[in-house]
């Protein structure tokens, strides 16, 4: 049995409530984007603190679009768990944000629609939330996009997979080769329970157990398990490929769990994060510090250039972050199911203050580093 852990815990985010559910300032968009746009930072070594000009900098004087390969559904609010890190504010509070059922059709109709499209790069559906299994309609989902051939991603937080509505989802989701990115901020105890709640780590561990049991985290690219860290703290991410050495390392030797790759995301500053850093008074010092890492060559692989992000209302984003302080894609559409491919395609991404949290460093994405 492996012994308890004493490490300290790094100071970060605690477990809170929604800011919804508190009647937080925050839980409105607009208040997050005036609080961003608000601030003075500094430019340097030919950083402006204007991404937009920042990015025109690096040839990109309006961001366009690649052609799009991932088609990511935020299917809902409706979390089992109220990380203070979060950047969608979900909880289980959040019951009347969920998709319904025409609008979940619909993102399928969207997506026929791009495949059938010239020359279609589509290859892959994410389903994010919340915790997207909460959602009624999320096998209808998997099973539509496995049928079309799509390779099928499931953002899932781990301690779901421990409940008894959902413990049958290992299993079921490795039938039909669905990749799981689940997030666990640390390998430590007390740095994920610290972020995530009391025995957070324990279920996650639990969880994990579950899914290599079913053939995930063993090489075989029909059963991929991914893990999804995040700073515990108020800094980027640490080097991608480092980190995943590390990890492997010591998921193997604490809890014999194996995995097949480490991708590691930068907290947006956005929701309860964004909260956080202004409690603590840290959002300027983070904001400079993202600016200060600034890389041009993180531009081009932004996730915002080849991924549409879906509502789950049906609304149209450029990326989940953007969906998240409610700044929609530049389109005339405003709906997944009057979406059409070449409108997408000709738009330009809408960008803010919050993208420095994608171009820092080597970059981060859905799909962890960038360059």
């Amino acid at each position: 049995m492996t012994p308890a852990l004493t490490l300290p815990v790094v100071d970060g985010p605690r477990p809170t409530t929604s800011l919804r559910a508190r009647g937080a300032p925050l839980a409105a968009p607009a208040r997050q984007r005036a609080l961003l746009a608000g601030l003075r930072l500094r430019g340097s070594a030919g950083r402006s603190g204007d991404f937009a000009a920042d990015a025109a900098s690096a040839g990109w004087t309006n961001l366009a679009p690649a052609p799009l390969e991932y088609f990511q559904v935020n299917v809902g609010l409706l979390c089992n768990m109220t990380c203070r890190h979060c950047h969608v504010d979900a909880g289980p509070d959040r019951t009347l944000e969920n998709m319904d059922r025409a609008t979940a059709e619909a993102c399928v109709g969207a997506v026929d629609r791009f495949l059938a499209a010239p020359a279609s790069a589509l290859h892959t559906v994410d389903l994010t939330g919340g915790a997207p299994e909460l959602s009624p309609h999320f096998e209808y989902l998997v099973e539509a996009s496995v049928a079309r051939g799509l390779h099928v991603i499931d953002r899932c937080n781990l301690t779901i997979l421990t409940t008894r509505p959902h413990a049958h989802l290992p299993a079921w989701l490795a039938e039909r080769g669905v990749e799981i990115a689940c997030s666990l901020p640390h390998y430590r105890r007390p740095n994920t329970d610290a972020q995530r709640g009391e025995g957070t780590f324990e279920r996650s561990i639990e969880a994990l157990r579950s899914l290599n049991a079913v053939g995930y985290g063993a090489g075989d690219p029909r059963r991929r398990l991914t893990l999804v860290t995040n700073p515990v703290g108020a800094f980027p991410a640490a080097p991608q490929a480092a980190l995943e050495d590390e990890w492997r390392r010591e998921m193997d030797r604490q809890y014999g769990i194996t995995f097949d790759r480490l991708i590691a995301i930068t907290n947006m500053p956005i929701s309860r994060y964004l909260e956080w850093l202004t409690g603590r008074g840290l959002l300027e010092t983070y904001m400079q510090r993202l600016l200060d890492a600034f890389n041009p060559a993180a531009v081009a692989g932004v996730m915002c250039r080849n991924t549409i992000s879906v509502g789950w209302d049906g609304r149209l984003f450029d990326c989940d972050f953007n969906q998240q302080l409610d700044v929609p894609a530049r389109i005339a559409a405003g709906h997944v199911a009057d979406l059409d491919p070449s409108a997408w395609q000709a738009r330009h991404v809408a960008t803010a203050a919050h993208c420095y949290g994608c171009t820092a460093g080597a970059g981060s994405s859905c799909g962890g580093a960038i360059v």
